[in-house]
């Protein structure tokens, strides 16, 4: 018998679970469509609002709120196609699996790299985010400071390029971090719950800041529009879509919805469901802030700031007892950020080892929480390590490049899919106007994003997928499952 040849095993699909077949693997199917939304809308909202407004006002000063626009366009663009594609691929591993059963092996591999980078990534600059507000938090309610030994990293991103502090250690990400892996590791029913509450925390302090905001609300902030200086890649729309690859970094969440498409409990339904839920709920949470925070507060004053909706609340109050409440919420409920990344990027190595891409310790489950234990452990410890050590200014746009590569590659696969399955029951979810329009739309908008993403983000992308193809040419393609398969 003779082998397929390179470009057979390359391209080769897996098959669709149906029926018996789309079991949850050793997975416990415990999550119903409210807290697969509350897991997108826990592993999302923070990360933009909480954080990346320091990085992205600066870029395009009160513009960026259509930079939050045009993110939450091409993020809904592509929610309408994972919604179309967990209606008909009800499986834990997400763009992967999803790419994996339509366009092929390679290009699955290809997305799966973009995925762990995007969600290992994100913990980490999450993580480290949530340290500025815990030392805020301290130091309006005890007069405490954490050491800046202790609470700064030892790569960082200075004026000259990389700057190596020795001895430097950021300690309150990696405490986060072990914190997530802890509760991970006792079952996916009861991180559910936890998840939902901290949720609903975080949605009520964001409600919280932009009241009190809207007091100190002034027009004349957003007043150039435009501002910036255009030759540094800033004003103008030159700097709203630089702005919008770093603000994308905020939309992520939406897709680790699908990551727990086998443990769910009617994934073809619910999966879709909370997709759509939480992109609504998500953009109008974002909209409410950014606006209101412009608007107690001139654009020049974002860039650098620490804690930055905090600082705002103080400064519009005059009092410390609004940022007192604002840090305590996000120390509170970003956990909940960090959190649903690393369920994403557990699930997702779950999946890969599962179809023998990988080593096969990644899909060991412990018999009684029937959670994936060395898996975690293995991220957590990934996470730790890179958010105790690296400035958060390295992640953010890399996670962006990430998610935008994946997500094109998925869009591309609702066409495929829709040919190929056509007389697959019409009452799937389905994207509108047709099996192309919003995929090639959502491919365009993610090409028009990564264009302004800095050479950098591209080298060091390049690379780390380099490495990945290392892997797959030397290991997956090999032992792959559908390599093994007995005819």
């Amino acid at each position: 018998m003779t082998s397929p040849s390179l470009p057979a095993r390359l391209f080769r699909t897996q098959p669709v679970p149906t029926g018996e077949q789309a079991e949850s693997h050793g997975l416990k199917r415990s999550l119903g469509a409210f807290s697969l939304t509350m897991l997108g809308v826990g592993g999302t909202i923070g990360t933009g609002i909480f954080f990346t407004m320091a990085e992205a006002v600066p870029k395009a000063g009160p513009s960026v709120i259509l930079s939050f626009l045009i993110a939450a366009f091409t993020a809904g663009l592509t929610a309408l196609c994972y919604a179309e594609l967990a209606a008909r691929i009800p499986a834990s591993g997400s763009s992967y699996s999803y790419v994996y059963a339509t366009l092929g092996e390679f290009l699955a591999y290809v997305v799966a790299a973009c995925i762990l980078l995007e969600y290992g990534l994100s913990a980490s600059a999450t993580a480290i985010g949530w340290s500025e507000y815990l030392n805020n938090f301290l130091q309006n309610a005890f007069g405490w400071q954490i050491t800046e030994v202790l609470r700064t990293p030892m790569f960082v991103s200075g004026k000259d390029g990389l700057e190596i502090h020795w001895g430097h250690f950021n300690l309150p990400p990696i405490l986060l971090v072990f914190l997530c892996g802890v509760l991970l590791m006792r079952g996916v029913r009861e991180s559910a719950a936890v998840n939902t509450t901290l949720v609903c925390i975080k949605i009520l302090i964001l409600i919280f800041f932009a009241a009190i905001a809207l007091s100190g609300f002034h027009a004349e902030n957003f007043t150039p529009f435009f501002a910036g200086d255009p030759a540094k890649g800033q004003g103008g729309m030159t700097g709203v879509t630089a702005a919008a690859a770093t603000v994308f970094f905020s939309f992520i969440g939406l897709d680790t919805v699908t990551t727990g498409g086998a443990e769910a409990k009617n994934p073809r339904r619910d999966v879709p469901l909370g997709i759509i839920a939480a992109l609504v709920i998500v953009t109008v949470c974002y909209l409410l802030v950014a606006v209101t925070a412009l608007g107690a507060q001139p654009a020049a004053k974002f860039e650098g700031q620490e804690a930055g909706l905090a600082v705002i609340l103080q400064n519009v109050t005059g009092q410390v007892w609004p940022a007192l409440i604002l840090s305590a919420g996000a120390v509170i409920s970003v956990f909940s950020v960090t959190f649903a990344s690393l369920f994403g990027q557990t699930r997702i190595l779950y999946a890969i080892s599962r179809d023998g891409l990988i080593g096969k310790s990644f899909q060991e489950v412990n018999s009684v929480t029937r959670v994936p234990t060395r898996n975690t452990i293995v991220v957590c410890l990934m996470a730790a390590l890179v958010a105790g050590s690296v400035d958060s200014g390295y992640l953010w746009d890399m996670v962006s490049m990430g998610t935008l590569t994946a997500f094109a590659i998925v869009s591309a696969a609702v066409p495929v899919i829709r040919w190929r399955d056509a007389a697959e029951d019409k009452h799937k979810f389905q994207v509108p106007f047709g099996p192309y329009f919003v995929p090639v739309l959502s491919i365009l908008s993610c090409l028009y994003i990564m264009k302004d993403l800095s050479r950098t983000t591209y080298t060091v992308f390049g690379v780390w997928m380099a490495a990945a193809l290392i892997g797959y040419f030397a290991y997956g393609m090999q032992n792959s499952r559908l390599q093994n398969a007995k005819p």
